[in-house]
């Protein structure tokens, strides 16, 4: 499994097809998810050795200039939150139910790093920027204490940020809900 993942959000399609074709030539990493969001942003996301996806995130700082609007690059990747971007999360218990609403789609995979990492919970999706009008969220279950630190959590960091939209925890979400967000 890959634990080790970087980003690059920029302001425009056109710019974010160079930047990505960039950073894929110059490290050896994997193309996880690269594409149009809206409102007419690019998000790119790979995968693989540290070190590449470092130099890999450095080269699209360097071709993005003005148009980067965020990056990162996180180590070690919390459980299932590469399951959680690529939606492919298994939900095994439904409990309580959290979110957390960002403006950008590296603040949303960051708080849900953060989120796991703070509780015992499950993410259940990071959708980012696809069909939000560019906005993203986390979503997660497991203990009422445990989602409201993995939400607490998640929060911080949109929040430093300056990204923060909304959190909720619901304590004891209806079944119609749980068909309705898995």
């Amino acid at each position: 499994m890959m634990n080790s993942i970087g980003l690059v959000e920029v302001k425009n399609v056109s710019k974010g097809i160079v930047v990505t074709d960039e950073m894929l030539k110059s490290a050896g990493i994997v193309l996880i998810s690269s594409g149009s969001v809206c409102p007419g942003k690019f998000v790119t996301i790979v995968g693989g050795e540290l070190s590449a996806i470092h130099a890999a995130v450095d080269r699209a700082e360097l071709i993005a200039e003005d148009a980067l609007i965020d990056k990162f690059v996180i180590g070690n990747l919390g459980d299932n939150v590469f399951e959680a971007i690529c939606g492919t999360a298994d939900v095994k218990e439904k409990k309580a139910f959290g979110i957390v609403e960002t403006f950008t789609a590296a603040s949303a995979i960051q708080a849900a790093d953060a989120a796991v990492k703070a509780g015992d919970i499950e993410l259940i999706e990071v959708r980012v920027a696809r069909g939000l009008g560019g906005k993203c969220f986390v979503s997660m279950t497991g203990d009422v204490a445990d989602v409201k630190a993995g939400v607490e959590a998640g929060a911080r960091i949109a929040t430093e940020q300056g990204v923060l939209i909304n959190t909720e925890v619901i304590a004891n979400p209806h079944p119609e809900l749980w068909e309705a967000v898995l």
